[in-house]
């Protein structure tokens, strides 16, 4: 099998990006999958090259966030024995390790990485629009419901037949003795 075919779809990666401490990441046990080398090896490269990975590009995960990644996510469960805690990557992390890796397979998977999480950056974007717009239609509609039931109430005012007061019938009409 050649690695052409290997290589994942946007789908496979936008299932294995976590939101963690507010952020998309990655773990390096699925960026180790994608590009094709082990954990050891990809976590190796990362401690050579600690210059190029500032915190805000990658982190480790306490114990906690690393238990509830593996109850969250069956295709974690091996990280649930390891001794380990992994390392999250944000895209920029992403990115760099495919720098870091040097290899074809790399530099491809880095750039599917990278668009990645563009396309799910423009999905919540277009998420944010639509809610603001949904947002604009609920006020547009609560003013209508209330001129809609103003109208109902002056219908109904309309409809009620009033009292006439007593007048006096025209024309020639003899007096009514009291």
């Amino acid at each position: 099998m050649s690695d052409a075919k290997l290589i994942p779809s946007v789908v496979q990666i936008e299932a294995k990006i976590l939101q963690i401490r507010g952020q998309r990441v990655m773990l390096d046990a699925d960026l180790a999958q994608l590009y094709g080398v082990e954990t050891k090896v990809l976590n190796q490269a990362v401690k050579r090259n600690l210059d190029r990975f500032p915190q805000d590009f990658v982190f480790r995960l306490n114990a906690s966030e690393k238990s509830e990644v593996v109850t969250n996510c069956d295709h974690l469960a091996a990280l649930k024995y390891s001794p380990t805690l992994p390392f999250a990557f944000t895209e920029h992390g992403a990115l760099m390790l495919g720098n870091v890796l040097k290899s074809e397979r790399a530099v491809e998977v880095s750039l599917l990485v990278v668009r990645t999480f563009v396309h799910l950056r423009e999905l919540v974007s277009t998420h944010k629009e639509l809610s603001q717009k949904f947002d604009q239609l609920e006020r547009k509609v609560a003013g209508h419901d209330r001129a809609i039931s103003e109208l109902i109430n002056a219908i109904r005012q309309l409809m009620s037949p009033s009292t006439p007061d007593k007048k006096r019938p025209i024309g020639f009409a003899p007096w009514e003795k009291k």
